[in-house]
């Protein structure tokens, strides 16, 4: 059997578990990261974001879609400004709940920009114009769950996985999480959008080969 072959056949055998082992999974770990005091993860942030932003896809890339940290998620205000100090064209996303989609929007002055918007998670104004998803080179992305693969667990919403199959496939997608976010598998629907790139305070993985085998699996 094809390397490509034995991936999606372990991917399927993981679909198995039901929904409610999945919201275990993610509360048990979500709960886990909160226990992170601010001081360790925001140390822990600054690491990720050195390792990122010397990769050669980060500094290739012309325009950066970025989730805006919440909680205790991997902090990203650094980075949104490292990206636009560095001339880049930066994109945030803007939650249309009603419709379960995510605009992508651009901004250049985040400290007036920003303000809490749904779920209480900094968004631009509905205002603010709305860019094209298929100009994004980078989309980082956050998640509750990860393995070394480039499988991610959301949050449940789906409105991450909607926004790259649909609306930006061609943007190379990075995750961010914490070391401590890692399992050896993550139990994947066939909703669940692979990641490209995989980048920890220990170290970054390149999980391309698995994406692009999903993709050859999902054209055939």
């Amino acid at each position: 059997m094809s390397w490509a072959l034995r991936f999606f056949a372990f991917s399927g055998m993981m679909t198995s578990m039901n929904a409610p082992d999945r919201r275990c999974l993610r509360a048990d770990m979500l709960a886990a990261r909160d226990r992170l005091n601010p001081a360790s993860r925001a140390e822990k942030s600054r690491r990720i974001a050195a390792l990122l932003t010397e990769h050669p896809t980060a500094l290739a890339a012309a325009h950066v879609f970025v989730y805006v940290h919440f909680r205790s998620e991997v902090e990203t205000l650094p980075l949104i400004e490292h990206f636009l100090a560095a001339g880049k064209t930066v994109s945030v996303p803007l939650t249309l709940r009603k419709e379960g989609r995510l605009l992508a929007v651009r901004i250049t002055d985040p400290a007036s920009q920003l303000r809490p918007g749904c779920f209480g998670i900094l968004e631009p104004d509905k205002e603010q114009r709305a860019i094209n998803p298929a100009e994004i080179d980078l989309a980082l992305i956050p998640g509750s769950v990860f393995d070394r693969r480039g499988g991610r667990l959301g949050y449940g919403g789906g409105f991450y996985d909607r926004f790259l199959s649909q609306n930006a496939p061609q943007a190379l997608r990075a995750a961010l999480a914490y070391a401590m976010q890692l399992v050896e598998q993550v139990p994947l629907e066939a909703h669940d959008q692979l990641m490209d790139i995989l980048v920890t305070e220990e170290q970054l993985y390149d999980c391309r080969r698995n994406r692009d085998a999903q993709d050859s699996n999902i054209q055939r």
